[in-house]
Parts: structure tokens; sequence; C-alpha cells
């Protein structure tokens, strides 16, 4: 959420930031509600103070026996007193107005982001490994004779409809193995924090990360007013909500390896074969808590955590920058990283990772308090490290050979049992 204070005091630089975003200007409506909220606090102010004084007044003149004069001053009081209600609750309905106003209404971007409509205008900042030439037509992964076996979607369609897949035998225990060497990575080299998280949320731990209200028909509710989480962002920043933290203890590195559950409702007709696109999922999640002077230090970072996972497993991908229009509703900056899918013949996002600066630690109100100094709101960063079930299709269209048998990298040997290959029958060999 922004700072009214800021755009209060530069308004045509809050508008400048919303047009980067393709958005029309919004200051002049934001600080109408604003100074109405403040005027209706000052007249309360101003009632409670005058309340007080013909209160002692009153109260003077009872004492002296002067009856008439304590009965106009009790008078005055009451009346003052449903005037004083009528502020107050105006105060809070303008109150209310400009958070309800302001939850709407994204992140301003970094001055470096580069600026543009959507997709097309995002910026390839590097590459890693190259793509094998293949002699034979590159299959997708649910094509592939050692796995088709193992991705079972009539069976998932019968339990729960479709963009749904139920995982049998090995695919199963890849899919398995590759969570495990994320978190083991990340644990024991990137020196995060794993944590394990519930998945339904209350309302408020969504409109924390800024899931709600923007983005409500694309989430699930329970009929008892929990939220599936879209991804354990959700939960491990939420985790300082409220708080106020040591600077000293910053920054807090945490990652969690959860299922996830987006209703995808924006999605409409893209990627409905396979399972690259689906209700439910599994993630391995990076999230940082830092002041805002190291925010862009671990976006860098963060980055590098999750290109690490992909180097390890041999994938070639890309990391790009998006741009303002391509940018989510959170985020300051974002890196996607791209992963090389054969079967497509294209990169793929397979990470996002996203500086949201004090954006959600004000509508959590998570803060952090430097030796002397006031409290501060604190920056948030969050990241794939990987999506598990994309990263499933990354390792197996990019190791497929011509017979239908999977190359799989060396990495996961020891999560499979010493395992080097996936046969056409679907075997760990």
């Amino acid at each position: 959420m922004h700072d009214i204070r800021t755009i209060r005091e530069n308004p045509a630089a809050f508008d400048a930031a919303l047009a980067r975003r393709g958005l029309p200007p919004m200051a002049a409506e934001v600080l109408a509600i604003d100074e109405a909220r403040r005027l209706n606090i000052q007249a309360a102010e101003t009632g409670k103070a005058e309340i007080n004084r013909l209160s002692r007044d009153a109260g003077e003149a009872k004492r002296r026996g002067d009856l008439d004069q304590f009965k106009d001053l009790s008078d005055s009081v009451s009346r003052r007193k449903s005037l004083l209600a009528a502020s107050e609750k105006l105060a809070e309905e303008k109150d209310q107005d400009l958070r309800d106003l302001l939850l709407t209404v994204p992140n301003t971007p970094l001055d470096d982001v580069p600026d543009g409509p959507d997709e097309t205008a995002n910026v390839e900042l590097r590459r890693w490994g190259t793509p094998r030439v293949l002699d034979f037509r590159p299959a997708e992964h649910f094509e592939i004779k050692g796995i088709a076996g193992g991705l079972d979607f009539a069976t998932a369609a019968k339990l729960s409809g479709s963009r749904f897949v139920v995982l049998r035998g090995t695919v199963a225990r890849l899919h398995r193995a590759l969570a495990q060497f994320m978190l083991d990575t990340h644990i024991t080299e990137h020196g995060l924090a794993e944590t394990w998280t519930p998945v339904l949320v209350k309302p408020e731990a969504m409109y924390g990360t800024n899931q709600l209200p923007k983005f409500a028909d694309d989430s699930y509710a329970t009929t008892n007013g929990w939220w599936l989480i879209p991804t354990s962002e959700v939960t491990l920043t939420n985790t300082v909500a409220g708080e106020i933290l040591d600077a000293a203890a910053l920054p807090i590195r945490l990652t969690a390896h959860t299922q996830c559950f987006r209703s995808e409702a924006g999605s409409a007709g893209k990627d409905t074969a396979g399972m690259l696109r689906q209700h439910q999922f599994e993630k391995v999640e990076m999230v940082t808590i830092c002041t805002p002077e190291q925010g862009r230090a671990e976006h860098e970072r963060m980055t590098a955590c999750a290109e690490a996972i992909l180097q390890k497993l041999g994938l070639p991908y890309r990391v790009i920058v998006l741009c303002t229009g391509d940018m989510g509703f959170g985020a300051q900056k974002t890196h996607d990283l791209e992963v090389w899918l054969p079967g497509q013949n294209t990169y793929r996002e397979i990470s996002s990772v996203s500086v949201c600066g004090q954006f959600q630690a004000r509508r959590m109100n998570a803060r952090f308090r430097a030796p002397g100094a006031k409290p501060d709101f604190v920056c948030t960063l969050n990241g794939s490290g990987l999506a598990v079930g994309r990263t499933l299709i990354a390792v197996v269209e990019n190791g497929q050979q011509a017979d239908g048998s999977v190359a799989l990298p060396g990495v996961l040997a020891p999560y499979l049992g010493g395992a080097a290959r996936i046969t056409p029958d679907g075997a760990l060999a």
C-alpha cells in the first residue's frame, strides 16, 4: 500500500508512476478523500476539546449553585457529543474509503524498470546454457514415452475436473526428488531457513501480500472464511505481520515447500494440455524480509539462488526484467527466469523474483527499528525457487531421448536411488 504522506508531498510523482503502468492519474481522488478524512478528524478533536471545556465549566457552575448555567452548559455538552459522534463516524468512513482505494492501486516501479505496455517490452538480461540440438522431433512432456504413463489426467478429471493431474510411480518420485533437491540446496548452500506453513489463511494474510482484493477471482475461498494460498509467499511474508523487528536480525531469508492453489480465472484457453498450468501445484518459495536499503542487493541474491537450481540441473534458461506493463501488482521490479522447453521450442517462465519495497509491509504493518531510530516499514521480496511441476517438465523435455527414455540430471541421483535415467517403459535405471 502507498504512503499517503508521500502522495500529499508529491502528487505529480505519484500520477507519473501510475502512468508508467498505463493507469490514469489518481492523486486528486486520493487527496480529496484524505482531505475530507483529515477535516473530520480535526473537527472531532476540536469537539472533544470543547466538550472537555464545557464539562469543566458545568462542574464549576454546579459547585457555585448556579443551576441555570449548569443546565445550559450540560445541554451544550449533549449537543456537542452528538456532533462529535457524527464527525468521528465520518472520519472512520473516510479512513476506510481511503484504505479501500489505496488497496486497489499497484506498487510504483523502480526507476530502472523498462517502460512498456506488455510482455513485448520485457528486456532480456542474460542467458545460461545452450539448448540441445535434437536429431528427432522434440516431444512435450506428456508425449514422452517413459513419462506419459505417470501422468494420469483422466483420473484427475474424474476426481477434480480439468487442470489437475495424478502423478504415478516414477514421475511422482521424480517430482518429490526435485522438491527435496531444491529445499536442500536453498538450506545448505543459500542460507535460507526452512519453514513449514499452513495452506489455509485468514483474509487479512491475503490482503497483506496483495492477493486481495485485486485477485480474489484467481484464488479459492473456503466456506468458513479461510483462503487457500496461491503460493507460500502469503504465509512466509505474513510471519512478520504486526511485528517490530530488530534491525540487527535482518535480513530474514526463508524457504518453504507447499501445495499452491490458483483458480487461473484469467487464463481461460491457455496451456490446456499437460501439466504446465494447474489449479493445484507445488512450489518451493523464497521470501526475504530486510531493510529498504538491502532490497536491491537481496533481489539480485534471490535471483542468483533460483538460477543456481537451474544450473545444477543443467537446464538452459534466460533472465528477463519485466517492463512496467507486465509487472505484478505488488512488485517494484521483477526478474523472470524462463527455462527452455524443447517440446514447445521456446522459453517458458519457471520463476518470478520480485522486490516489493515497503508496499506489502504497510498493508501488514510489519516494521523494524534501528538503534536510536523510529520504527520503519520493512522491505519484502519473494520468488520461486522453483515451481516443482514446471521444473519436472523442463527436466524430462530437456533430457528426452529418441527412444522415449529420459536422461536425468546427476544432482538428482542421490534422491532417486542412484538412477541416471528413466527407461521407455517408465522405470528408473
